[in-house]
């Protein structure tokens, strides 16, 4: 029977580094209605789910998502994201700040996390052998404009030299159904594994057009992690049943979106 993979906490990170391709150094870790939804001006966005315990969850997502393990400091980050009243300069603090603990770097590393490695061996600067290890070349990150740029300092903190592709997907205006705009990626980018990023699954519309489009430039869902911020249990699993292979990494699954996260990251609310 499928698990629900609640990630274990890991100790504090250190920046890695890529050469045209993320061949990083190994650190240990800590764990839409329509289209764009997340840069809606909507505080909050039910979709019908009540709120799922774990062993609910489980059954019906299973192990392609993967939550961070809660602590009091993500909780207060995720709670001034939802609060109407913060200032935008505290739900920025609060969203990306460069420090241990901050909500999209916690994602970013934690996504890191789940690419393959292998072993290596470094001498130190005292001459002995030191046996390590050092993630494989081919990653790139991907992200969904506009929210998901929000993601992408994030993810050059933690591999400087990384590739980065674009998605643009917006409502069509005639039949608002998700329709995609502009995408740019590295022209090997079926070679590579995907870092999707996209702040906020509310439908999961736009993440499904997103997969999409990455499948049309030969890129298996099976190398696809999305990094998420929060997800709702509907767009968690309407991703998962469309594409049962793709990972999905989030802090929180709740029935509430904090759907306006776009709009005040970008001060345009």
């Amino acid at each position: 029977m499928a698990k629900l993979t609640l990630l274990p906490g890991h100790a504090h990170s250190s920046v890695l580094s890529e050469r045209d391709s993320p061949a990083c150094c190994s650190i240990n870790l800590h764990s839409e209605n329509h289209s764009d939804s997340s840069d809606s001006g909507n505080y909050d966005a039910p979709v019908g789910d009540s709120l799922l315990g774990d062993c609910e969850l489980s059954r019906q997502i299973g192990a392609q998502l993967k939550l961070l393990p809660m602590n009091d400091q993500i909780r207060e980050l995720q709670t001034i994201i939802r609060d109407k009243t913060a200032s935008r300069g505290d739900f920025m603090f609060s969203a990306d700040r460069l420090a241990p603990g901050c909500e999209i770097r916690l994602v970013v590393e934690e996504g890191l996390n789940q690419l393959p490695y292998k072993e290596c061996m470094v001498t130190t600067p005292t001459g002995h052998k030191y046996e390590g290890v050092k993630f494989e070349k081919g990653n790139c990150g991907v992200s969904i404009m506009r929210s998901g740029e929000a993601m992408e300092q994030g993810l050059r903190d933690c591999c400087r030299s990384i590739r980065i592709g674009k998605i643009l997907i917006q409502s069509d205006e005639e039949t608002q159904r998700a329709k995609v705009y502009y995408a740019k990626f590295p022209p090997d980018i079926h070679r590579r594994k995907v870092l999707l990023m996209y702040p906020i699954l509310s439908t999961g519309n736009t993440v499904i057009e997103a997969v999409k489009v990455l499948i049309e430039h030969g890129v298996q869902p099976s190398v696809i992690i999305l990094l998420s911020l929060f997800s709702t249990p509907h767009g968690a699993k309407s991703i998962i049943q469309e594409f049962p292979e793709i990972t999905i990494l989030t802090t929180e699954v709740h029935p509430v979106a904090p759907t306006h996260f776009g709009q005040k990251y970008f001060g345009t609310d």
